[in-house]
């Protein structure tokens, strides 16, 4: 007999999934088994520890949702979603200004690659012949 805690019940879903945090530098990848609008069960292959909110992304929806660790078990992890689902391509939901700003910081980095590229070319000329 076990109490039910959510707010919605889950549909049983057997969906491929790729959890994403440490601003997108760390991702691992996982099966979503129960979703609703406002959570999921998820299954971990890793045994890895999760933070507290990370990003859920699920491939065949299209969608990503901003998850909160609620619970941990043998079998898997309990989470809540935040806030609605938003589309995957970070493109698609940015205001234009974001996106000149993503703009000019490529062209920054390029310039700074193309400078760092120059100095290895001239350390590597001036290196005496071994």
């Amino acid at each position: 007999m076990s109490a039910e805690h959510r707010q919605e019940v889950r549909q049983r879903v057997f969906l491929k999934g790729r959890i994403r945090f440490n601003n997108g530098a760390s991702s691992m990848d996982c099966l979503v088994r129960d979703l609703s609008a406002t959570g999921a069960r998820i299954s971990l292959s890793e045994t890895a520890t999760l933070p507290e909110v990370f990003d859920l992304y699920i491939p065949q929806k299209d969608r990503t949702y901003r998850a909160t660790l609620r619970w941990r078990r043998e079998d898997g992890v309990g989470v809540t979603f935040e806030d609605a689902a938003k589309p995957a391509s970070p493109a698609a939901a940015e205001p234009a200004a974001d996106v000149s700003a993503l703009l000019r910081r490529i062209a920054e980095l390029e310039a700074e690659n193309t400078a760092l590229r120059r100095l290895l070319t001239g350390m590597a000329q001036s290196a005496p012949a071994a």
